[in-house]
């Protein structure tokens, strides 16, 4: 209802940032940054420089320099992994993951051009192999060295295949290394480690190229459950590619870079538009909705990740079984959805966040089925170890995978068959949690909200979105929860909604001051929310309403939340716990400065100069 109205912002502040990118970055292109790593070209490859000799300080740099990855909030000092991935990813997935990446890169980059050639091309086999690639890349998402190693070996002949049919058509294509190389297993290690983050040198190009990446990861990760859907944008699918081309061609300005970025931004709130659209159209809108944290007394299946059409499958094929089935982690949201509510042996929500998997998982006792991420490396003497099942872009080592047919269809039986054997769920916790409340819902009250602003109920919403973590720090989120006056209210979305959708919080004439609108993607609808408040209230800038900002971070996905905040105009969002790693300073303090974006400080700093 609210898209076109979106689209309208969207291109307005795209405008402003257009002309504006000239001045914002002008110094950059005065400091071109140049990494501080040792680097090497080698067989036209740029490649980490070997060590010799007994040097004990090189020997400790070629261990340091075994990959490079800083795209979540947890890598290794605030700067990058080096050895192992702080996730629990083995240097030589992390490597391999670049190498499919670069793949990627060299199919956009042939079909850009066919395209603009006006050549019919496979697009579709294309566009999902750049989808679910990217997808699977994504923090915690896959582990697994082979499965991506599959991944790796398609990718190779994918782009062998489209590139001899577009070169046979007329179209000209650049002699560009990500276009034309082709390897074997055997030599997938080695190719790897010339194809990395560190291939660019210049610190400020590669912030930006790595900031469109992550973002392009993110907006993979919701196309590719709306396409599950049957719902597919080609426009989107265009944008992925044109994008993946102009970071791997190096033509672009650090202007020009920029605005990819922000152009990024554009079309990841078309995509969460896309996958609002797929999700409200196949299972209802949500309605608020009070879910179960407790547990029955039958065996049950524990659904983890964000695949809602899953979640569908499993529903049906155990109604009748005698086995249960409980959402844990962001697949919480499943619970407020209609369609999913008719069967009587979806039970609730089990556990919390993605991070406390590996204790919640012992207890639960049943089967465990992972959709996307975020998995963790289970301890060596996990109980739970042969109860795990994946699927789609999700991969473990030992982990059952199971495959879909090309419908995307997929029997459980297995997981089922195995659940019947468990035991109960050990119960952790009881009572039960409010959700539910996106943009349909929130809208139908719309007056009443607005009379509560007005009325001085109601002082400021403050938007708390994102993915929870690990860290010590993260409870930061819920102290300042807590530390909130009672006249304001919480929107959340994500996962990091666990610090704090439990505490006794109450309402505010009614209206809870928790108002989780759902998963990461449904961080669209709390744009929609603004953008509607800000009609109703006749603001000429959506800056100007009672709501600010304070978003906690983590993987990809919220990556693409960011930047689509930032193309929709948003500015001075708080992000925390700590800046990503790839800005680097100079992109970091135009952020800061011409965006208003700022880290966090503490509670009591944060309560004064958001709220006061």
């Amino acid at each position: 209802m609210w898209g076109g109205f979106l689209e309208g912002e969207a291109v307005f502040f795209w405008c402003w940032l257009v002309l504006s990118a000239s001045d914002f970055f002008f110094f950059l292109q005065q400091k071109g940054g140049v990494s501080h790593r040792r680097l090497l070209r080698k067989g036209g490859l740029s490649t980490f420089a070997p060590v010799k000799g007994n040097n004990k300080e090189k020997e400790d740099e070629e261990m340091e320099n075994r990959m490079f990855c800083y795209q979540c909030q947890e890598t290794a000092g605030n700067k990058g992994c080096t050895l192992k991935g702080v996730c629990g990813k083995d240097f030589t997935t992390a490597n391999l993951m670049d190498l499919l990446i670069f793949n990627l890169k060299g199919i956009a980059i042939i079909t850009t051009a066919a395209r603009k050639a006006g050549v019919a091309l496979d697009y579709r086999t294309a566009d999902k192999t750049i989808m679910e690639s990217l997808f699977a890349t994504i923090t915690n998402a896959n582990f697994d060295y082979s499965s991506i190693a599959k991944r790796v070996t398609h990718t190779f002949n994918l782009k062998k295949q489209l590139r001899e049919e577009a070169l046979s058509l007329g179209v000209a294509l650049p002699d560009n290394e990500a276009v034309t190389m082709q390897g074997t297993p055997e030599e997938y290690d080695q190719l790897a480690l010339g194809v990395g983050i560190l291939r660019e040198q210049n610190e400020d190009a590669r912030s930006l190229k790595e900031l469109t990446i992550y973002g392009l990861k993110g907006l993979a990760a919701y196309a590719e459950h709306a396409d599950r859907l049957g719902y597919n944008d080609d426009e989107i699918n265009a944008f992925t590619e044109r994008a993946l081309c102009d970071v791997t061609m190096g033509l672009l300005s650090v202007d020009e870079l920029t605005a990819l970025v922000l152009e990024t931004g554009a079309f990841g709130v078309k995509v969460m538009a896309l996958l609002d659209k797929a999700n409200t159209e196949t299972y209802g809108h949500p309605e608020i909705t009070e879910v179960n944290i407790g547990v029955g007394t039958r065996p049950g299946i524990l659904i983890s990740g964000h695949d809602l059409k899953d979640m569908e499958m499993l529903l049906e094929q155990t109604e009748g079984t005698g086995v249960d089935v409980y959402t844990h982690g962001e697949m919480l949201p499943a619970n407020y959805y209609p369609k999913f509510k008719k069967y009587k042996h979806f039970v609730g929500n089990y556990g919390n966040a993605w991070w406390q998997q590996r204790e919640e998982f012992e207890t639960f006792n049943g089967p465990i089925l992972f959709t996307t991420n975020c998995i963790v490396p289970p301890k060596a003497n996990a109980s739970y170890k042969d109860r795990v099942f994946t699927t789609n872009s999700t991969g473990y080592p030992g982990f059952k995978y199971i495959e879909g047919d090309e419908q995307g269809n997929k029997d459980f039986s297995e997981v089922i068959a195995l659940a019947k054997t468990c035991q109960p769920p050990t119960e952790i916790e009881h009572g039960t949690i409010v959700g539910g409340f996106a943009h349909h819902q929130v809208l139908s009250i719309a007056d009443k909200v607005v009379e509560a602003v007005k009325s001085g109920a109601i002082r400021k919403f403050i938007v708390m979105s994102g993915c929870d973590g690990r860290q010590s720090g993260r409870s930061y989120y819920t102290d300042f929860a807590k530390a909130l006056p009672q006249d304001t209210v919480i929107l959340t979305s994500g996962c990091a909604k666990y610090r704090y959708n439990k505490l006794p919080l109450g309402n505010i004439g009614g209206i809870p001051r928790v108002l989780d609108a759902g998963q990461c993607n449904d961080s669209y609808s709390l744009a929609v929310i603004a953008l509607k408040l800000k009609e109703v209230m006749g603001l000429d800038d959506i800056n100007k309403l009672p709501i600010v900002y304070n978003i906690a971070w983590y993987e990809q996905k919220a990556v693409i939340v960011l930047l689509g905040l930032l193309s929709l105009g948003v500015k001075n969002i708080h992000l925390g716990p700590t800046l990503p790693a790839f800005l680097s300073p100079n992109v970091a303090k135009v952020l800061v400065d011409n965006f208003g974006i700022a880290g966090i400080g503490t509670v009591e700093e944060d309560i004064q100069n958001l709220i006061a």
